[in-house]
């Protein structure tokens, strides 16, 4: 086994590394009073910040999933770490070298982390050095063609690699690193070359402004490389979907104004910046994807106003097009509103600064559009809108768009959008968006029918006229569980147990469900009558007679035979379901109560989640996974 981080050490490391500056580096913290901080939860997602930071204590914890700990945790937990490769993480930052007891197995070298970050902070200084030599002609002509001066290549660290060889390779040698270290840093290759020669380098930093790798340029025409840009390989320090380059300069802005811009190179970047518009980021040879989204969801928080935005400058041309839409496929990934910014001509935003200044790039900025209303533009355009059928074909093009918006709340408003794009009734859009939302299985709008309205849409074919309770959609996902319980109740019950296993109506949140189960509840110990007409006899709502037949003939989600374990495992979960309903709104109740004034209040309710978490922990031994 290999030998333990000695104890001391791990209290050293614990004590040096602070909590606010550690969770600051992943997530936007804002102060909120009483010594504490609050910001987006890492571990789930969620609209309202209920990720709690309490420096003075060095804990963290979120009121909306329960995770919590110190700052060791909170490591092992955001980057899926082992205790000890967390604590070997954070000694790194803190500079605290690590000791461990004697141990008879192999270990990560000790320090590796921190070695190879001085080796890029090294590689850095040494490549930015090398932009001034005369080999480095080329890139700083290339620099220069693009609107970048000396001083700005200095602010961005923009450095030249030397086409020798081995340069970068003897230089780290000499300051004492050794071959192993540098090719698992990704700066040689195993065969002793350096990995970048020739060409013009960006030094690319985390959100903690260390740097962990590079992208490079091919400027030379003779480079035997012919891609156009490369980068670091995988490394210990470098992950392609995780990193964004600027955002060690971008990353107070982020916060502060809840805005990220995102662009598509690393002059674009420079161009942003020196423009005035200083949120501005970009991948790192690779496309943006979910952990970027995520990387800037934990920065940008939640504002109050708006609820941030997140700009993609796009190119107005077809790739530019089919590049929006893969954004708009992704679009779940924000809480954030999101825009694109299109330049008519196609310039890219470091063309677009060199042509016409940096105020161009401003306005650029200043011109987005939201991106569902640019989709719709490209696709409705597809469509000649002067024709009945050509209006018709769009609106049925442009519905799935708009029924797949995040935030259901706002789908009235595009559709009447929409409506105004095509010259359409708003009404008959909405309804042609309703059906959308029922084709692609997605829940439609909860509004009331209006009267003489058809109601054939397959996702509800259970309402047929507006009743005292609504109906649920079958396919409802947040109520599967109630459902299968409810079919279980109507097509199985002898393999309930006495008092239908201790189900009480609140279990059910759905109030058809609980009117079926209060009259499977009036009708036990009825004899002589059939189960399901029994049942409908003591229903209190006659038009739930329809659901009820619904449950009586529609199959059970399993292949297997229905039995004892099959329906105490549902009532289990259905019970668990409810129990973590409450916990979520007494954790909400608890957050809003001041435990210094309200001291009472606050105690009895702490003692009412401790026996919520017994119970909920009793219901997972029945061998229960998270509730669905």
């Amino acid at each position: 086994m290999p030998g333990r981080i000695v104890d001391e050490d791990v209290v050293t490391v614990r004590e040096r590394a602070r909590i606010d500056e550690i969770v600051g580096s992943y997530v936007h913290l804002r102060n909120a009073g009483g010594g504490s901080m609050k910001g987006l939860c890492p571990f789930h997602d969620e609209k309202t910040p209920s990720f709690q930071v309490t420096p003075s204590r060095g804990l963290f914890y979120c009121f909306g999933c329960g995770e919590g700990g110190d700052v060791i945790t909170f490591v092992q937990k955001v980057d899926n770490l082992s205790f000890a490769e967390a604590v070997e993480r954070l000694a790194d930052k803190v500079g605290v070298v690590l000791r461990f007891t004697e141990g008879t197995g192999p270990r990560v070298e000790p320090g590796l982390r921190m070695r190879l970050l001085e080796a890029h902070k090294l590689a850095a200084e040494f490549f930015a050095d090398h932009i001034t030599a005369p080999d480095a002609l080329v890139a700083r002509q290339f620099l220069d063609q693009r609107g970048f001066d000396r001083q700005a290549a200095e602010n961005f660290g923009v450095g030249y690699a030397p086409r020798g060889g081995r340069d970068l390779a003897n230089h780290l040698k000499a300051k004492g690193f050794r071959h192993e270290e540098l090719v698992k840093g990704g700066l040689i290759r195993e065969q002793g070359y350096d990995f970048f020669r020739g060409r013009l380098l960006w030094p690319i930093r985390d959100s903690g402004r260390s740097v962990v790798g590079f992208g490079a340029r091919r400027i030379h025409e003779d480079d035997r490389i012919p891609a156009k840009y490369i980068n670091t390989p995988e490394t210990p320090l470098y992950k392609k979907s995780q990193v964004l380059y600027g955002l060690d300069l971008a990353r107070t802005q982020i916060g502060k104004k809840s805005q990220a811009v995102i662009v598509e190179g690393y002059t674009d970047v420079m161009a942003c910046h020196l423009a005035g518009v200083d949120t501005a980021v970009a991948s790192c040879g690779t496309a943006f994807g979910d952990d970027h989204a995520k990387l800037l969801r934990r920065l940008m928080g939640d504002h109050d106003a708006f609820h941030g935005e997140v700009i993609f400058t796009f190119d107005g041309d077809a790739a530019g097009q089919a590049a929006a839409m893969k954004v708009f496929s992704g679009d779940q990934n924000f809480t954030s509103q999101t825009y694109v910014a299109v330049e008519p001509s196609g310039l890219d935003p470091c063309d677009l600064r060199l042509q016409h200044g940096d105020a161009r790039v401003r306005e650029l900025v200043a011109r987005r559009v939201p991106l569902y209303r640019f989709v719709m533009g490209n696709v409705i355009a597809e469509f000649d809108l002067d024709r009945a059928d050509g209006r018709v074909g769009a609106l049925r093009a442009a519905a799935p768009l708009v029924a797949s918006v995040r935030d259901q709340s706002m789908v009235l408003g595009y559709a009447r959008d929409l409506a105004g794009m095509l010259g359409m009734d708003t009404e008959e859009v909405r309804q042609e968006v309703m059906r959308a939302a029922a084709r692609s299985s997605r829940r439609p709008e909860r509004e009331t029918a209006a009267p003489g309205q058809r109601n054939d849409e397959p996702a509800q074919p259970e309402a047929a006229e507006p009743t005292g309770i609504a109906l649920p959609d079958r396919r409802e996902r947040s109520l599967s569980v109630e459902r299968e319980t409810a079919k279980l109740l109507v097509q199985a019950p002898a393999h309930f147990a006495k008092g239908y296993d201790n189900l009480t109506p609140e279990d059910f949140s759905h109030p058809a469900y609980r009117a079926v189960f209060e009259a499977v509840l009036a009708a036990t110990g009825d004899a002589g009558q059939d189960w399901i007409s029994s049942i409908r006899d003591h229903l209190e709502h006659p038009e739930i007679g329809a659901l009820l037949a619904s449950l009586g003939v529609e199959p059970l989600t399993t292949n297997q035979e229905v039995g004892r374990h099959y329906v105490q495992a549902h009532t289990a979960k259905l019970r668990l379901i409810r129990v973590t309903r409450e916990i979520a709104d007494l954790k909400s109740r608890l957050q809003r109560t001041n435990p210094v004034d309200e001291a009472t209040r606050y105690n009895q309710m702490f003692s009412q989640l401790l026996g919520l978490e017994s119970r909920r922990a009793e219901l997972t031994k029945l061998g229960l996974g998270p509730a669905e």
